[in-house]
């Protein structure tokens, strides 16, 4: 199965947090411009109030901009999660394997 930006949402705070440290500010600005607003502020939570603002405001400042350049945003932070994953500094929950009725 390929992972994708979107399959961010099933890493955990600390993992979100620890792949934070690895991307560059102006890299997460242009990733979350196009992505649903559970999985940005998934993002948003796991950083400090201020730094979330700062990005929400740079999100807002930076106008449009070329879906090709959010691709490669967010391909460079699944890069970057993938050989986190692969080191095991950060996991994927499988989501639903063990559901509780």
């Amino acid at each position: 199965m390929m992972f994708v930006f979107d399959d961010l949402i099933k890493v955990d705070g600390k993992g979100i947090q620890l792949l934070l440290q690895q991307v560059d500010r102006n890299t997460l600005v242009l990733a979350l411009k196009a992505v649903d607003d559970d999985l940005r502020e998934h993002f948003f939570s796991n950083l400090s109030s201020r730094a979330a603002q700062m990005i929400q405001e740079d999100m807002e400042s930076r106008g449009p901009v070329r879906l090709s350049e959010v691709e490669a945003a967010q391909a460079e932070i699944v890069k970057a999660a993938l050989t986190m994953m692969e080191n095991g500094d950060i996991e994927v929950s499988k989501g639903g394997e063990d559901a509780f009725v």
